[in-house]
């Protein structure tokens, strides 16, 4: 497997550091340069530290069939919320032909889409494991080797999380030990070629780099930007929950919702557009400059309704019509989709917007005139709420806390909330809308569907437009389309990868 080294768009002093120019270091493998100087101090290590948070949010791939519909990994969480039911369009186009919606991507091993998300990852993973091999022999203080090497272990767990959910067949806690193969592993800058490993190592691997990270108990980084304890925390809390072990799901998404460090938002702050990192719940996000968008090809430029790009004004994104009739009256939620747009209640910058019956407001871009730019949340706190609710809720004889925890939520997006009664399946379910509505757009419910071996099912989603997915309504609870293929590129270059996925 070839590593790409140091990718970055904004690291000039890295570069020049280095002596190598922008292109080598975008497109040569590592074993072909040596980097020690790269890492001498902790501030070159923090800017190529910098460059993989730029690298989150850039669109990074050559291919121009494919080039606009991926802006960085906001662009894969958009894309893999295409592969559930609740966020859809009217016709086909964007997330149809780069292959998504449709089960094209996964399931084809050329595919760019495909290629784009195993290559994003790794290409992070690759950059990762480069500062966690050098911050030791850094010159600086101990207190930023930790916080570089703390950001480091978590941005190398993130994307193995991804990762071993898109290229494994699903976690099954009473399944251990989970062998069935995922991804390389590769935790070395000089690993390369390596055979895929099981799920259950890739899982082992990112416990211990969480765990490792969450011990060096990071509080203070230089913006939401970049991760701290809390955020190594919440990615434990979401892995644990995938795991399905309850106990950690619910011990490091306490310790988040009750030391209250972000808030959930007030309704008012709710209804601002999604694009401000400072935002209380606003964990860790993106936070693109002007300078730094990307007119057409970024995650706002084709979700936020205001968007003034060619495919938002065509193809407006709108909700699963079955789950939007599921939320209360009263509900702040309840705002976030309109269900009959009118010039008058659905007001758009130009003419050339079409409307459509459950479109989104729940995204807007930040800047009046900027088609494309937002901050958005790689995490927020609500979900920590939604990993502690669900995650007492199938524990077994915790209904009356996952009632609880689940009514902290609520009650802040409902003024007029009671705290529910249900309890059994029915408590799970309600947790289940509940996180289906609210995480709506930040590219979870694929993920869900699969963790929880449920099938795809949109055929009861009464506005859903069969021909905007080329009529791919339905599909099985573990059919083999939940599994990414291996790209074939990776196939190719690395001899040792072995078989590909069934």
């Amino acid at each position: 497997m070839k590593k790409i080294v140091l990718y970055t768009m904004m690291a000039g002093s890295l570069v020049a550091s280095s002596g190598c120019k922008k292109n080598y270091l975008e497109t040569q493998p590592t074993d072909k340069v040596d980097n020690a100087a790269i890492f001498s101090t902790t501030a070159n290590a923090s800017v190529a530290l910098n460059g993989i948070y730029r690298y989150m949010f850039e669109r990074t791939t050559t291919t121009s069939s494919n080039a606009q519909g991926k802006p960085g990994v906001a662009g894969i969480l958009l894309g893999i919320d295409h592969m559930g039911e609740d966020l859809h369009q009217a016709n086909a186009t964007w997330f149809t032909s780069t292959g998504e919606a449709t089960y094209v991507s996964a399931r084809t091993d050329t595919h760019a889409s495909n290629l784009y998300y195993f290559r994003t990852f790794f290409r992070m993973i690759g950059n990762a494991n480069y500062i966690i091999a050098n911050i030791d022999k850094a010159e600086g203080t101990q207190a930023e080797k930790n916080r570089i090497k703390a950001e480091a272990l978590t941005l190398r767990a993130y994307s193995y999380s991804y990762l071993v959910q898109f290229y494994g067949t699903r976690y099954n806690a009473a399944a251990k030990p989970n062998t069935q193969l995922a991804v390389p592993m590769p935790l070395l800058p000089t690993d390369s070629r390596m055979p895929r490993v099981s799920v259950e190592t890739i899982y082992a691997q990112i416990v211990k780099d969480l765990d490792e990270a969450i011990a060096l108990n990071v509080t203070t980084v230089p913006n939401k930007t970049h991760i701290n304890v809390w955020v190594s925390k919440g990615l434990r809390a979401r892995v644990a929950l995938t795991m399905q072990d309850y106990p950690n799901a619910i011990k490091f998404a306490k310790e988040i919702v009750d030391g209250n460090a972000y808030p959930l938002m007030s309704q008012a702050d709710y209804q601002t557009g999604f694009n401000n990192i400072a935002l209380s719940e606003y964990m860790w996000g993106s936070n693109p400059t002007t300078e730094q968008g990307d007119t057409f090809g970024s995650y706002y430029a084709q979700i936020a309704y205001n968007a003034n790009t060619t495919y938002q004004r065509g193809t407006p994104k709108r909700i699963n019509s079955a789950l939007y009739n599921l939320i209360g009256a009263n509900d702040v939620r309840k705002k976030m989709w309109e269900p009959a747009p009118t010039t008058t209640n659905f007001p758009l910058p130009t003419t050339a917007f079409v409307r459509v019956p459950y479109m989104s407001r729940k995204f807007s871009v930040k800047t009046v005139g900027d088609p494309s730019l937002g901050d958005f949340p790689w995490m927020r706190s609500a979900e920590m709420h939604l990993v502690l609710a669900e995650a007492y809720a199938r524990s077994g004889g915790q209904d009356p806390a996952a009632q609880n925890a689940l009514f902290a939520l609520v009650s802040k997006r409902d003024l007029t909330a009671t705290k529910s009664t249900n309890t059994g399946q029915a408590l799970i379910d309600e947790i289940m809308v509940n996180r289906r509505v609210e995480l709506w757009g930040e590219g979870f419910r694929y993920l869900d569907l699969k963790r929880l071996n449920l099938p795809l099912d949109r055929t009861a989603v009464p506005n859903y437009t069969a021909t905007s997915v080329n009529n791919v309504m339905q599909i099985p609870a573990g059919d083999n389309r939940f599994l990414f293929l291996i790209p074939r590129d990776e196939i190719n270059a690395n001899p040792n990868i072995g078989p590909q996925n069934p």
